[in-house]
């Protein structure tokens, strides 16, 4: 989610429109389900379905950011399209020895029993943009460099991965131009050489006022097959980008450009495309700038639903603050990530001494909202996995509103640091039926305590089960995923929790 002001031709005029968007940024108050990601700025969304989840790969656009200053990559996942749980950074510039900058977007798929994030960074030697390689057992990493060395380097960006039908893997990236490898079996080598796609006006459509980009595409190729038809949808025509796409009948073409998918909209000037069927429906991923203090460099993936139509054309997507409908219900009475998040307001998250990650920074007043969640029967009793440094507060249980019902509130005592665990239960009454559930915060000033995940008990659930992490995160033992060397056990303070300096609230 990074504008690309690198010294790519034609993009000089992005850093003046990055400059004038960036001047007329009004932030927002605003939390609705989309942007899906709320705690930090996030960019390029890449989705991949795995196993009855979707994992979404993205970039992170550091705060305060006037220019694309991206240093490492995000993931999250979701079983029901609404409900996402933060993994943290798997990967990140320093993975890579070889490179020095530019975290920028890339596409992670599964094969071999192994996940392979290809990514562009910019290499240290040469000082160009090359796409690298990061490997992993796990859809949500730690990932490492695959090979040791830039997979192709030819100054240009935005790698994205198709596996046809019949094996052959082809790896597809460029701005200003278009190219593509086949990959060997392998997914870190490739046969022959990189070759250019031909960037024609009937193949990507018709550029005007810019003689050295004829045609529409500008980036962010996202390349697939559905129905024997392949499809690259993309970045087109800089700036303001849409997004449109072509279609072929092989996978390096000739292509036909098919016109608009997303119109220019939002307050980011560039967008990026991912797209997915999953549990029955398709969902076309974006991103815009649409959190408070957001822009062109401070971005925020969103995702929404969308139906083909009869005859395999992609119909015009428009941005929406609701997007996409929940596809089953949570289930409260299983140990569920305190990150795991549908909307908030306030918090933060932060890697666990426990393992994978923890909602942080949390001060009278913030909220966490879960959708969709199924007490069925009735639950009776609240439990939560507690961390403070002071002297703690109060978890209040809300339905359907952050001053909905109350139906439950849990006290949270000091504990002697931000990682000094300990669990607290409180009891429940009126918890029935499925509602969206709000967790409110409160307590004095300052940082009031951190969650690690919670528990209700005493019900049976009306819906499935659609986030058991019990295989994620394992307790006190926990998981090392989320791109540091996180240990097992509960004692290791971090210190102090700084002053938020995150999404403005």
């Amino acid at each position: 989610m990074k504008l690309r002001f690198e010294v790519l031709p034609g993009r000089g005029a992005l850093v003046i429109m990055a400059l004038l968007c960036l001047v007329t940024m009004i932030p927002g108050t605003a939390r609705a389900d989309n942007p899906i990601v709320q705690t930090i700025y996030t960019a390029d969304p890449a989705p991949l379905v795995h196993n009855g989840r979707v994992y979404l790969y993205t970039g992170h656009d550091e705060d305060g950011s006037t220019y694309f200053t991206m240093k490492e990559w995000r993931v999250w996942s979701s079983a029901d399209m609404v409900n996402w749980t933060d993994h943290g950074s798997p990967m990140s510039v320093a993975t890579f020895s070889w490179a020095s900058a530019d975290a920028w977007a890339g596409q992670a798929v599964y094969r071999n029993g192994k996940f392979y994030w290809y990514v562009p960074v910019k290499d240290r030697a040469s000082g160009q943009m090359a796409i690298g390689v990061g490997v992993s057992n796990s859809p949500t990493g730690p990932f490492t460099d695959a090979i040791g060395r830039p997979l192709v380097r030819n100054g240009e960006i935005d790698p994205t991965v198709f596996i046809d039908d019949n094996g052959q893997a082809y790896l597809y990236w460029g701005n200003p131009n278009l190219w593509y490898v086949r990959l060997n079996p392998d997914m870190i080598s490739y046969s022959g050489s990189p070759t250019q796609i031909p960037l024609t006006t009937a193949g990507f459509g018709t550029r005007t006022g810019n003689t050295s980009r004829p045609t529409l595409y500008e980036e962010g190729p996202w390349v697939y097959k559905r129905n024997g038809l392949y499809y690259n949808v993309f970045a087109a025509k800089c700036c303001s980008e849409f997004i449109g796409y072509s279609t072929a009948p092989g996978p390096t073409g000739p292509w036909t450009y098919r016109g608009t998918v997303m119109p220019t909209q939002g307050s980011s000037f560039t967008n990026h495309p991912g797209i997915i069927d999953f549990n029955g429906g398709s969902y076309f991923f974006y991103h815009n700038g649409a959190l408070p203090g957001g822009g062109g460099f401070t971005r925020s993936v969103a995702v929404e639903k969308f139906s083909y139509n009869a005859d395999g054309t992609i119909p015009t997507i428009n941005m929406t603050t609701t997007g996409a409908p929940q596809v089953a219900t949570l289930n409260p009475y299983v140990r569920q990530e305190a990150e795991t998040i549908a909307g908030e307001s306030g918090v933060e998250t932060q890697p666990s001494s426990e393992g994978g990650m923890n909602v942080g920074w949390i001060e009278n007043g913030d909220h966490i909202k879960v959708k969709g969640v199924a007490f069925g029967s009735g639950a009776t009793s609240f439990t939560a996995r507690v961390a403070s440094a002071t002297s703690g507060g109060r978890i209040e249980l809300h339905l359907d509103g952050v001053n909905g019902t109350l139906v439950g509130t849990c006290t949270v005592p000091g504990t002697g640091g931000w990682q000094t665990w300990t669990t607290v239960t409180c009891p429940v009454n009126g918890a029935t039926g499925t509602h969206d559930l709000y967790f409110k915060y409160t307590g004095g000033s300052g940082n009031l305590f951190n969650v690690n995940w919670w528990q209700f008990s005493g019900g049976t659930a009306a819906g499935g089960n659609l986030l058991a992490n019990g295989d994620m995160e394992s307790g006190t033992t926990g998981w090392g995923a989320s791109g540091g060397a996180l240990s097992g056990g509960g004692g290791a303070a971090q210190g102090p929790a700084p002053a938020r300096t995150s999404i403005p609230r």
